[in-house]
């Protein structure tokens, strides 16, 4: 079978054959429907994240999948089950404390390996075996864009984490920021604006000159968008209002910071960039009086589980259709995958078609 990887020495995805992969007992095989990629793949390919599995040359890509069942084998799926496999598994070393507990989105760095990231070959592929366990079925009405439901999960789990740290009081966030306006910042504004719990004003920070497409799905989202070059995330206070929730996607290290100075009284920010190593000077005093006498909280989160991609499911039907559509800025075939790669300011969210329904 054909797969996507990079190889050891190399900066650039390549198509290499592979034995088709045979199920081992409580694993299923599917068939490979559509791959999403996003920043984590460049990042992977330019060498600056992840790492190769023990004993390969190369690494599949891919985490962000949906197939469908080809072959059960003994498991509780049923030939034909669209899916969505989750990204966490063991690491090499074997199965430890946080899989035991069926927590591997908590494993800390070192404790787990993923899929297309770190230790172990990713979904870019035309088939792939999972244990069962670790695939969650989803509508096949929701086949077409189902690599989108791995991303929505990610932020499923870092609103859950957020909400937590704010249980002990009753807190009801009217504001919210997202910072980053690159697919994952985008799906997650749609999000908030989807919400039950119904935010009165969003925003959502980057670094685009009009006309830009995701300016455009912003506003059109009803959120106002912020150029961090005019305004930068410690002046958008007085530019604009505190903001109850702030959500970081951008993996700039010094809007962690910054965003303590961004927060409302009793206001919590998720982190999930993952920056490299950046040292710069912060008034320590200032940051730590802030998070002390206004009750604020950072919350950093990673990666996710089965509930989560169960809740991404629900919330795919809430997210408008035009939005999907402008989103996903470009499905390729196998033979033209190198399209899918490119990021340029026309490119929001692409994904490499393997297969139909």
């Amino acid at each position: 079978m054909k797969a996507i990887a990079v190889k050891r020495g190399e900066d650039k995805p390549v198509v290499i054959e592979k034995p088709r992969p045979e199920p081992d007992a409580g694993e299923a095989l599917v068939r490979t429907l559509r791959v999403g990629v996003d920043g984590t793949d460049h990042e992977v390919i330019a060498g600056g994240h992840g790492g190769f599995p023990e004993g390969e040359d190369h690494l599949v890509l891919g985490h962000e999948a949906v197939g469908v069942v080809v072959d059960p084998n003994d498991t509780e799926l049923e030939e034909g089950d669209i899916v969505v496999p989750t990204v966490r598994r063991p690491p090499a070393s074997g199965t430890n404390e946080y899989f035991e507990k069926d927590q591997p989105d908590m494993a800390p760095d070192g404790m787990y390996a993923e899929r297309g990231i770190v230790g172990a070959h990713g979904f870019m592929s035309e088939y792939f075996t999972s244990p069962s366990d670790y695939l969650v079925r989803i509508p096949r009405s929701q086949a077409e864009l189902g690599f989108l439901i791995e991303p929505i999960s990610i932020t499923e789990k870092a609103r859950e984490h957020a909400y937590a740290s704010r249980s002990a009081f009753d807190w009801n966030p009217s504001s919210a920021l997202v910072l980053g306006n690159g697919s994952l910042g985008l799906l997650t504004l749609a999000m908030l604006r989807a919400d039950d719990k119904g935010y009165e004003n969003l925003y959502c920070l980057g670094r685009r000159d009009r006309p830009d497409p995701t300016i455009d799905i912003i506003e059109k989202l009803g959120a106002t968008y912020v150029d961090s070059r005019e305004t930068p995330v410690e002046e958008i206070p007085g530019a604009h209002e505190d903001m109850d929730f702030i959500y970081e996607a951008t993996g700039f290290p010094k809007h962690a910071i910054q965003s303590v100075q961004a927060l409302a009284p009793n206001g919590v920010a998720a982190l999930l960039g993952v920056p490299s190593d950046w040292e710069f000077e912060v008034d320590a005093g200032a940051f730590h009086r802030e998070m002390v006498l206004h009750n604020k909280a950072l919350v950093g989160s990673v990666n996710s589980h089965v509930k989560h991609f169960e809740a991404a499911t629900v919330t795919f039907t809430k997210l408008p259709r035009w939005f999907l559509r402008d989103l996903v800025t470009g499905v390729h075939p196998l033979s033209e995958f190198e399209a899918a790669f490119e990021d340029d300011d026309t490119t929001i969210k692409t994904a490499i078609e393997f297969g139909t329904v």
